[in-house]
């Protein structure tokens, strides 16, 4: 019968450390998933957005707008055009607002970035955009205008932030 070769004892505290480390690495994510409410984002309900204090004003005016009963958050600022477009820019803004919620770098007026502002536009002329194709033939060619340049009382604008 031959005997069983012995594990050196480096080799045996390296699997323990790792064994450690991966622990940690799993616990800190189930724990992170937990904290940040991570599920509820794979919903449309407009009260995750609350989750991130920040946003509780930004709720509030929405809950009171004229929108309330027919467009979600996610309506409103997740293209509309592929599931694929609409998860990258979830994703993306997911990643930028846990990182500015967890590192307390939110300005205190929040400002739309260029890119979600496009967005927003579209998801206005996906359901307006029968209504406004004619108002804006005055427009020169390259000139463009956002529909929040006009109503910028719309969503959750008039809540203290800037525009």
């Amino acid at each position: 019968m031959a005997k069983a070769k012995a594990v050196s004892t480096p080799r045996r505290v390296a699997s323990i450390v790792v064994a450690a480390l991966v622990g940690l690495v799993i616990g800190l994510a189930v724990f992170g998933v937990g904290y940040s409410e991570m599920p509820s984002y794979l919903s449309s309900d407009p009260k995750t957005c609350t989750n991130c204090h920040v946003m509780q004003a930004e709720y509030d005016a929405w809950a009171h707008g004229a929108h309330k009963n027919v467009a979600t958050c996610d309506d409103c600022h997740l293209p509309h055009d592929s599931v694929i477009d609409r998860y990258y820019v979830q994703v993306q803004d997911g990643i930028l607002h846990g990182y500015k919620f967890s590192t307390s770098t939110y300005p205190t007026n929040i400002q739309i970035r260029p890119s979600s502002l496009e967005v927003v536009n579209q998801a206005c002329l996906s359901c307006h955009g029968d209504m406004t194709s004619q108002i804006h033939v005055g427009l020169k060619p390259g000139e463009t205008i956002t529909c929040t340049h006009c109503h910028s009382n719309v969503g959750h604008a008039n809540i203290g932030h800037d525009n």
